[in-house]
Order: structure tokens, then sequence, then C-alpha cells
């Protein structure tokens, strides 16, 4: 301690006439005392003053330069040091510092502003000012190709330095991406892979980096999909492999990069952690099933990626992940339930995968999970189904396999995320399939959720789809009974408000129902469609410029169909509809404007 404060006093009064020597002795003093505790005597450094003596012994010329960027690289250690040390004016002499040839100097000096820019703001503002990061990269591109250990260990120190500069700041990401980092770290990678702290430190930069959007198109641009997944095949450590996969999941939600990725064999890697850790209950080995099926899933986004794996339904990778559905891990049978709905995304891949059994493996799954099942589960083969109905063709299929039945098990879930898919499934599924939808419009207790579930107001998917699915089975089953039962479960209000959706497709299904309705069962919903102002609905409609043309033409159509009965003609003849209909004769639409005349001659006939 004696010791540590004659060096300190010594240093602030000799620092600017004393030899070499002398001062060389201080600063060994120094790095002793920080390699015994750091913390205590970076807090006497900092009380001392000596940090400002410091700024002054950072030149080129001195032979101590290196000695002193390694003590103000030990107290930047400390969080409390690195404020004091932009205070005092140290980092515009230690970036002008990373213009020198010594090597000693340079890695001291990486050092010393990597652990200034380390959490702190200051830190980073002050090296961005004084340019430190441009002549960084610099250096960077410069030694890049060289594999010797000296200019290794300075890749290293430089690229953890860039590493803490940008840490969670978009705006210094941008600004190395901008200066082109990315490439050059992508070449590191590939010349260094050998050197296991120089690719950990890239493949950290590559995490910080690659959340950001304008990174992932300079990325797609380079061959770091092969370099990724060539690296990846080498690891055995579950850290090295974890620290991968942290780079690659933000990378592979780019679409070209999720191709590449394929095309670099990433798959079978994922493949075959899958393999080997699916009847592990290690927790490493539960984490990287996780992370590989997750990431499976990801690349099966890609429209292209998808398509390449698929290969016609004859693929081997297509085959695997069938298999994973009837497995007996959640997280396998999620993944291959959310990759059958990815798979599912147009209808050449539909038709094949209906042909070839996969609904009853997707029936089977749902059946274990109808008792407290696993939601996610629930979800994810929900939404597989709902996608395989899209096709025409599909649909007679797959409601002579009894998926309907297999749905209509969760209507009893009180979770929106299930109710949501289990709705969409069952519309796409009764489109112009008049059979199907007069059972289902007949199923009392469907019809009544649908009406609870229109009242979803905090869950507005929810809410809309099962407006829609009413809408559906009357349009579909055009049946008097399905009326009938929506009418006595109190759902003709909600069709009415329906009428009023902002969207046009929502408003429109409304209006045919309703149309249906007035032409099939007046009378049974006469009281309702009045309660729930029907007629000034179809006025607002009707006056408002913003109506598209078929809503326009629906709402006549409608209004036609109303006048059959006694009190709801009554309210179209107070409400002065002759006035608005006569100014669509003249509509820049044909068909609205024919639509008009008619309903204006049916008006005038009935008053």
């Amino acid at each position: 301690t004696d010791n540590l404060s004659e060096a300190l006093k010594k240093l602030k009064i000799t620092s600017t006439d004393s030899t070499a020597d002398s001062l060389e002795g201080c600063l060994d003093c120094l790095l002793q005392a920080l390699a015994q505790n750091n913390m205590e005597t970076s807090e006497k450094i900092q009380k001392s003053g000596v940090l400002q003596v410091f700024a002054s012994l950072l030149t080129p010329q001195s032979s101590c330069t290196a000695k002193v960027a390694n003590i103000i690289a030990e107290v930047a250690r400390n969080e409390f040091m690195r404020n004091p040390c932009v205070d005092a004016g140290l980092i515009p002499p230690l970036v002008q510092l990373l213009n020198c040839k010594d090597q000693e100097v340079l890695l001291q000096t990486g050092r010393a502003l990597g652990n200034i820019c380390y959490d702190s703001h200051e830190g980073r503002n002050a090296v961005d000012h004084a340019g430190g990061a441009h002549i960084v990269v610099d250096h960077l591109r410069s030694l890049c190709s060289k594999t010797d250990p000296a200019s290794e260990k300075l890749l290293t120190v430089f690229c953890g330095m860039l590493m803490n500069y940008s840490n969670e700041n978009d705006t210094l990401q941008s600004q190395l991406i901008n200066m082109g980092v990315i490439p050059t770290l992508v070449k590191l990678l590939g010349i260094h892979c050998q050197n296991a702290a120089l690719t950990e430190m890239c493949l950290v930069a590559f995490g910080n980096l690659a959340e950001l959007e304008s990174s992932k198109e300079q990325f797609a641009y380079t061959n770091i999909a092969e370099e990724l997944v060539k690296l990846f095949k080498k690891q055995i450590e579950h850290d090295k492999k974890e620290m991968i996969f942290e780079v690659l999941a933000p990378l592979a939600e780019n679409d070209v990069i999720k191709l590449q990725l394929v095309e670099a064999g990433l798959v079978e890697c994922l493949l075959e952690i899958v393999q080997k850790t699916v009847d592990s209950d290690k927790e490493d080995d539960i984490a990287e099933l996780k992370t590989a099926s997750d990431l499976m899933v990801l690349l099966l986004l890609g429209d292209e990626s998808m398509q390449k794996l698929f290969e016609g339904g004859k693929g081997s990778v297509f085959q695997r992940v069938l298999s994973w559905i009837p497995s007996n891990s959640h997280q396998l049978q999620l993944a291959g339930a959310l990759a059958i709905a990815n798979f599912a995304r147009n209808d050449g891949n539909c038709i094949h995968m209906v042909d070839n059994g996969i609904v009853q493996k997707l029936m089977d799954l749902l059946d274990r999970h109808v008792e407290d099942g696993n939601v996610t589960v629930q979800h994810a083969a929900l939404s597989a189904l709902r996608n395989l109905a899209i096709p025409v063709v599909n649909k007679a299929k797959m409601l002579s396999a009894g998926v309907a039945e297999a749905v209509l098990k969760f209507l009893r879930s009180e979770m929106p995320p299930v109710q949501f898919k289990l709705l969409g499934t069952l519309r796409m599924l009764i489109d112009a399939q008049a059979e199907a939808a007069e059972q289902l419009g007949k199923n009392v207790k469907l019809v009544e959720r649908l009406v609870e579930w229109c009242e979803a107001k905090d869950h507005a998917g929810v809410m809309g789809e099962s407006n829609r699915l009413l809408s559906a089975l009357i349009r579909h089953s055009k049946s008097k009974d399905v009326i009938r039962t929506i009418v006595q479960s109190g759902g003709i209000k909600h069709l009415v408000t329906m009428a009023t959706s902002e969207h046009v497709i929502m408003q429109n299904e409304a209006l045919v129902a309703l149309a249906l309705i007035a032409a099939l069962e007046l009378v049974t919903a006469e009281k309702d469609l009045e309660n729930a102002q029907l007629v000034q609905i179809l006025h607002r409609l009707l006056s408002d410029d913003r109506s598209a043309p078929e809503i326009k033409y629906n709402s006549m159509v409608l209004i036609c169909a109303l006048i059959g009965s006694e009190p709801l003609q009554k309210e179209v003849q107070s409400m002065a509809f002759l006035e608005v209909i006569s100014k669509l004769r003249s509509h820049e639409n044909k068909t609205v404007a024919q639509q008009a005349s008619l309903t204006e001659q049916r008006l005038a006939v009935e008053s």
C-alpha cells in the first residue's frame, strides 16, 4: 500500500519531466497492485487524480505507452471507473494510438477502449465522437488474413472492442454495418475457425448485429450460412452450439438466408440433434431439442426453402418431420404440427398431404390433447388442419374423415388462440359444403358458443371469426332450420352489427346472410331484425359515399326482401329511402345503378 501511494505521488509530480525508467517503476507498481486487488487499487487511482496525468503519457513516442494503456484497461474493468476515464480525457489520445504500428500498444489500447465502452453510454459516445470504430474496422480488414498468434490475439481484442461498443445500441450497430464490418467478420470466421477465442468473439458480434433488418441484407451477400453450418458440425459442447443457434435464429428470419442455410445442410444437422436428444431428460438436451425443432419450423416459413424440403412430399426431411407428430415429446409434436402447417401453404402440397393420410395423424394428435391438453399443441394442430382445408377438393375428404367432429371437441376451450383456430378450421371446412354447413348450423351447442364468442370484446380475432362462421353457416346451408337455430340462440343482432364492420369482406358476408334470412325466414327473424335497427343501418350504408359498390348492392337487395314484413316495411317508408336510392341510379358501377332502379320500382309499388 505504501509503495502504491508513493508511486501515485511520484507519477503526479514527475510525469512531465521524469526519466522513462522512474516512470516504468511507478507503472509496474500500479499494475502489481491492480493484479492483487483491482477494485481497491482503482479507487485509489481515481482519488489520486492520476487519471488526468495518464492522458499526457499516452503518446506514440513514449516507451511507457503500452503499460499506461494496460493500466487503463485494468481499471476500466470496474463499472465505477468508466465515466471517470472519459471525464479525464483519455478517449481521444487512446483513439490516436490506434494509428500506431506497435502490436503491444494496439493490443492494450483495444482492451482499454473495449472495457471503457462496456455498458457505458458515455464511453461509447466518446469513442464514436473520436472516430475510434472506423480505425478498428480498418485494422480488422488489414489483419483479417494473418494467422500468426499475435495477429489473432489482436483480432480477438478488436472484435471484442466493437462488440462492447455497439452492444444493444441500434445506432452504433447501424454505423458498423454501414462501415461494411459484416463481410469482414464473416471472412474472419472462415479463416480463423480453428481459433476458439476469436470464433467466439465473431459469433457474439454476429448475434449483436443480426437483430437489425439492415444487417440481414448484408449477411445474405456473404457465405455466412456455409460458415456457420461448417462450424456447427464441429461443435460438441452444448454452450458452443447454443452460441451458434443464437446467431442462426435471427438470420433465419430472412428468406434468402433460409434458403442458403437449407442448401448448406443445416436441416440435416438439426434432424440429427433431434434424433440424439429426443429421449433424453438432461436439461441441455431438452434445450437443444427445442432450439433445433423451433429452427426447423422457422426454415419452413420461407416459400422456397419450404418447397425445397417438401420435394413433392417425397423428401426425407418431410418424412422425418411427419414422424414427430406421434412422438411422446410435446416439443416435437408441436414442431411437427407447425411444420405441417408451414408445408400446407399451397394447394398442391395440401392435396398431396391429405391424400397421403396426414389428417388422421393430426386428429390422433388432437385426441391426445383433449383433456387438459397442451394449448400450444392444440393450436398448432388446428392451424395445420385449417390450412389443409383451404383447397376445394380437400374439404369433402376431410369432412368424411371426421375432422369437424374432432375439432368440435375443443368447443369447451377457454383459450382464445385455440378458439380462434377452431373457428377458422370449421369456416374453411364448410365453404360451399351445404350438407356440412347444415349439420353444424343445427348444432345448438355450437351455435350458442358462437353467439357467446361474438361478444368476446377482449379478443377481436375470436369475435370476428365467430361472426364470420355464423354468417357462413347460413350462406352455405341456405337452410331454414339453421336460420331458426341462430334466431333462437340470439345470433341475429351479431350479424346486423357485423354489417357495420370496418372490413368490407365481413360487411358483405353479413349482408348476404341477412338477405337469406329475410328471403327464407323473415317472420321468425322479424322482431330481432327490428330490435337490432337493421333498417337504420342499411340507410346509413346506402347514404355513405365511402361504402363499397358491393355493400350498396347487397344493402338494396336486402331492403327489397325486408319490405315483405309489415313492421320493417313501415320503418323503410318512414326513413325516406327513395331519395337515397334514386341518387344511386347514376352510380358509376353498372350493377349498383341497375339494382337502384329495381329497388326504386319495388319501393314505389309498396308505398
